[in-house]
């Protein structure tokens, strides 16, 4: 069987197990269930800390899993390897300090950095030839510089709000852009490219939707243009002669642009459909 890691709580945790039904996949009923049997899929899922999964995974005790690029990259564990982005739970990772005090990276040299991600900070400095003092903390690290424990912070940044409460400004470069990614361990495991398409086909399914329409023959050039579709469009006849009834692929956030060009155009009869799952 092949043996997953699903991160038991926090952002990652509803929206990976969330993919997971939608690939097929029986999941945990009860939150407190640390361990579920997928027989008819051939998988076994193990419920961990989010933190901890990139050491189980590249370890080899178990074969794939669900965590943060932040994450993979903080554990250092050399078997535990990116294998696909799933496109969300995205955050930015930035240093920040009291406003003024610091513009360069190179400012930091010789000061204390605090950070709840010790060992990805600590690699993107050494790439960089700077030498810092780490504090490592467990979370809040906004309050290390006011408390006199750091020089500085490197921290998840969203909209900058918490830092400003703190009296901190973003500098320097973007240390990392992190997202949830599926990770595999030292060797492929069977069943590895089976959980691979099916949750590719999920993120088809939440990135597209299908449209179709009705347009006049001599127009499907200029359609064709504005929804091209992932391959191309299926075009079939209509018992009118001069139409023809158009099937594609478009962007989910595309859409409704897409129906009011497709409409100025001279198309009728627009409809979007969610798609469930693909396979591409």
């Amino acid at each position: 069987m092949l043996r997953i890691a699903v991160p038991n709580k926090g952002s990652l945790a509803e929206t990976a197990s969330e993919m997971l039904q939608e690939a097929g996949y029986t999941g945990r009923r009860d939150p407190k269930d640390l361990h579920v049997l997928d027989p008819d899929n051939g998988v076994e899922f193990f419920y961990l800390r989010p933190k901890d999964i990139a050491t189980y995974v590249g370890s080899g005790a178990l074969d794939v899993g669900i965590t943060g690029r932040d994450l993979l990259l903080d554990a250092r564990m050399p078997g535990a390897r990116e294998i696909e982005s799933l496109a969300f739970a995205g955050s930015t990772f930035r240093f920040a300090a009291p406003t003024g005090t610091f513009s360069e990276l190179s400012d930091l040299e010789g000061k204390r950095v605090a950070t709840s991600y010790p060992g990805l900070v600590d690699a993107f400095l050494d790439r960089h030839g700077i030498a810092v003092d780490l504090v490592p903390l467990d979370g809040a690290v906004e309050s290390a510089v006011r408390l006199g424990v750091a020089d500085a912070v490197a921290d998840v940044v969203e909209t900058g709000t918490t830092l400003r409460q703190a009296g901190l400004e973003v500098f320097g470069p973007v240390i990392l852009r992190s997202e949830a990614v599926l990770i595999t361990g030292p060797s492929d495991a069977d069943g590895t490219e089976t959980l691979l398409r099916r949750l590719r086909g999920v993120l088809v399914a939440r990135q597209y939707v299908l449209v179709d329409y009705d347009l006049p023959v001599a127009l499907i050039d200029d359609a064709v243009a504005l929804t091209p579709g992932v391959e191309s469009p299926t075009i079939s006849p209509l018992r009118d002669p001069d139409w023809v009834a158009v099937r594609v692929m478009v962007a989910r956030k595309k859409v409704n642009q897409a129906m009011d060009d497709l409409y100025a155009l001279g198309a009728r009869a627009i409809l979007v459909t969610a798609i469930d799952n693909a396979r591409l």
